[in-house]
């Protein structure tokens, strides 16, 4: 009887143990994976893919022009001013931000791969506060870009830029706003809001997703009305605005834009209309809106037969209207359906 309780004990520590040492064997490759450096099979979370594709493309701009230091000097001294930009075609074209290159005397473009261009300024638009400079180069990175691509509140975004001149910087943030005016609702830049930080010199380099293509140009940090930067908020031009200005910049040194003179503002609480629109809380003295005879309180609906869904769509699709051009502008004023004949003229 003992004999066989000594089996018994001997067999089932073996059996007991054959089951330890089979899951160990199973469960080893995971532990490994989750602890060794290196593993091809269980890598950690990473944006080095995205940095990989589009880190190259950004460059750093230094702008240099001259500046009384004071009023009783009467020697200029010399600034440089930092900033970022992004190759974004092989003919060598670069957007940045208008504030980099404004008033400077000389630009000097440095890429990653340590060559160092002379840049020339080919136009500017200060609405959208964006610059197009060229540089004669060959064998240029060129940022990943996609027109189909849409930036949804909630994605992850990586700021590219040279801060402080540090050498180029990543930071990391979500989208936090997009496709409003964030505080500037009569401007005709529509801008993303996010929290990747923007730090001085990093303007005019690239914002991108997770996998690394372009979805802005960096712009700036928010301030409050004594001027003081708020942190975690940050704004970066959309790509495809960014896009269609450079654009214009290329072909004709300027953007020329459609003006119609409303002023658009928040829906009021007591919005009779269901329907989505553009509320007018005003309207410029002399422009094509007041002649056409609009309204303060008029709801706008529809533009040329297009519904408008927001202000900034509405704003949007005037702007990129050629002056000149007659449209029809369908609104509701007291409950009453009416529509009238606009000619857009040139936005000054």
């Amino acid at each position: 009887m003992q004999l066989g309780q000594t089996f018994w004990y001997v067999t089932r520590s073996v059996l007991l143990g054959l089951v330890v040492a089979a899951i160990v064997i199973v469960a080893l490759p995971y532990f490994q994976g989750k602890s060794t450096p290196g593993n091809s099979q269980q890598q950690p979370f990473s944006f080095a893919k995205a940095v990989n594709r589009a880190a190259p493309a950004v460059v750093n701009i230094y702008s240099i022009g001259t500046s009384r230091t004071s009023y009783y000097s009467r020697r200029p001294s010399t600034v440089v001013r930092l900033g970022s930009g992004v190759i974004m075609d092989n003919r060598g074209h670069i957007l940045t931000a208008y504030h980099v290159v404004a008033d400077v005397n000389e630009i000097q473009v440095a890429l990653q791969d340590g060559r160092n261009y002379s840049g020339q300024v080919i136009g500017y638009d200060q609405i959208t506060d964006l610059a197009v400079v060229r540089i004669e180069a060959d064998n240029l990175p060129i940022i990943p870009q996609s027109q189909s691509l849409r930036t949804q509140v909630g994605d992850v975004v990586l700021a590219i830029g040279n801060p402080h001149n540090l050498g180029q910087t990543i930071t990391q943030g979500i989208v936090s706003a997009t496709g409003g005016r964030m505080g500037i609702i009569h401007s005709h830049a529509d801008l993303i809001q996010m929290d990747a930080v923007i730090n001085e010199g990093a303007s005019g380099g690239a914002l991108v997703n997770s996998e690394g293509y372009l979805v802005g140009i960096n712009n700036a940090q928010f301030r409050d009305a004594r001027g003081q930067g708020i942190d975690g908020i940050y704004f970066a031009v959309p790509y495809p605005l960014a896009y269609s200005v450079m654009e214009s910049l290329i072909r004709e040194g300027e953007v020329v834009r459609g003006y119609l003179g409303v002023q658009v503002g928040e829906v009021p609480q007591n919005n009779p209309y269901s329907q989505p629109g553009i509320y007018v809380s005003g309207i410029d003295a002399n422009s094509p809106a007041e002649r056409a005879g609009l309204q303060v309180d008029d709801y706008i609906t529809e533009i040329n037969g297009k519904r408008m869904s927001s202000a900034a769509e509405g704003l949007a699709t005037v702007a990129q209207t050629k002056p000149g051009t007659p449209i029809e502008i369908r609104f509701l004023r007291d409950n009453q359906e009416q529509s009238v004949t606009v000619t857009i003229t040139r936005f000054q």
